[in-house]
């Protein structure tokens, strides 16, 4: 990423049943199945979606 800052427009706790085929093809990934390997970690008690964006 070159030089810019990321912008948070907003942090949403959400449950697992939450995240849908739409979410995950949002995010840039293929499958829930595939955003939950890459996100997941810790106890994974809590799921949050977060919006942001680059500024250049």
């Amino acid at each position: 990423m070159e030089s810019g800052e990321v912008e948070v427009e907003s942090i949403e706790p959400i449950s697992f049943d939450d995240v849908t085929a739409e979410v995950a093809h949002s995010c840039g990934f293929a499958t829930v199945e595939d955003l939950l390997r890459v996100a997941r970690h810790g106890h994974g008690e809590n799921v949050y979606l977060i919006r942001f964006h680059y500024i250049p």
